[in-house]
């Protein structure tokens, strides 16, 4: 009879020897990472509110020349104010901009460099893997250990998350591109810089925006479960009304998340067919 192979001791014991020997690089991520987050979150609570929805209904309508959904936009955002609850979108807001652009910024050189190498692409293929299958709330155990309770292991959580499909669709659109594009790029003696830049990004470019919206929606769907380890923003309201059995508080807080959401769908999505039109 084999004995039980110890896995959870093996994790267990790769948190603490990461906590121990590495103290000093959490600290600092946990301390840049507050600071983007409180730096960002301050700006968009600064600007007065009719000035923001303003400048959100000039955004929605340049990204998708639709009069209509620009005006749903105003009237929405004019709605979660009257719902008094301003102040936490904007956390809530933050907190999914920082987690979705770090996401980008860390998804698309892997998944150019997964495009570029079989194997590679195998490795990541099984993470990403895990990645989207695990529960978060597993992985919010190791979180919790490493940056403690607050909005910085939040945003963790969610960039772990929202990675994938950046990885994915990455990886995805630069395999696409048809081989006559880098043949000619070749023989026009271009570097593989070269090629990526002007020819292989620009033809791939609708597939990665795909990849940014469905990152964008990922981080938005983390928002309550963040909460649980102490997160702030829309996602608190909703846990306390879960606590409290609060109907009219969970709905309100839910439906301005789904605004949230649908305008940031809407933009990113407009803006990824428009590439796609080109």
């Amino acid at each position: 009879m084999i004995g039980k192979i110890p896995l959870g001791d093996v994790a267990e014991g790769t948190v603490t020897w990461i906590e121990a020997n590495l103290g000093v690089v959490l600290d600092f991520i946990t301390w840049l990472i507050g600071w983007v987050l409180g730096a960002l979150s301050s700006v968009l609570t600064a600007i007065p509110v009719p000035l923001f929805i303003l400048l959100a209904a000039v955004l929605t309508l340049l990204a998708t020349r639709k009069i209509l959904l620009t005006l749903g936009v105003v009237l929405a955002l004019m709605l979660i104010e009257n719902l008094g609850l301003w102040a936490l979108s904007m956390e809530t807001l933050s907190l999914v901009l920082v987690s979705a652009c770090t996401a980008v910024l860390i998804g698309v050189p892997v998944g150019i460099l997964a495009s570029r190498n079989d194997r590679l692409q195998g490795v990541l293929k099984v993470g990403l893997d895990f990645m989207q299958t695990m529960p978060s709330f597993v992985y919010l155990i190791p979180v919790v250990i490493f940056f403690g309770l607050g909005n910085v292991p939040g945003m963790i959580a969610t960039i772990v998350f929202a990675i994938p499909p950046v990885v994915r669709l990455t990886d995805l659109g630069i395999r696409q591109v048809p081989k006559e594009l880098n043949e000619v790029a070749d023989s026009f003696g271009s570097s593989a810089l070269q090629k990526l830049a002007c020819v292989q990004l620009p033809v791939a470019k609708p597939t990665i925006m795909a990849g940014i919206n469905q990152c964008v929606m990922l981080s938005l769907s983390m928002v309550v479960i963040a909460s649980m380890i102490g997160a702030k923003g829309l996602g608190r309201d909703v846990l306390v009304a879960i606590q409290r059995v609060d109907i009219g508080l969970g709905f309100e807080a839910g439906v301005a998340i789904v605004i949230i959401a649908v305008i940031l769908d809407r933009i990113t999505q407009s803006i990824g067919k428009r590439e796609n039109a080109h």
